[in-house]
């Protein structure tokens, strides 16, 4: 059988969809475009192929929609400045040691 018969290919239509909210579908329009593909032919049977190729279409929007959490800056711990300055003292003096003594 040849192999371009068990490609399976997702569509997604993001405008017409109902699947997702107007928030959502502004997102994946903005990310992915107006229509969202995805395709498979991994296995060895359309009916696999089709799963994999609508798996890897619902990841596809999933990421698409998803709103990373803002980051929250934060500041360096005592211990881990304390951590930093002793491995830096360490450091320098290794590199001292290997010196060769001044004639």
């Amino acid at each position: 059988m040849n192999r371009e018969a068990l490609r399976r290919e997702a569509v997604l239509d993001v405008r017409a969809t109902t699947a997702l909210n107007a928030a959502e579908r502004e997102r994946v329009l903005t990310r992915l475009g107006p229509v969202v593909t995805a395709v498979a032919q991994d296995a060895r049977s359309q009916l696999r192929n089709r799963e994999l190729a609508l798996e890897r279409l619902e990841a596809k929007v999933a990421r698409a929609v998803h709103v990373a959490k803002p980051r929250r800056a934060t500041k360096p711990t005592r211990g881990s400045k304390e951590r930093r300055l002793e491995a830096k003292r360490r450091q320098a003096e290794r590199k001292r040691d290997r010196r060769a003594p001044p004639e």
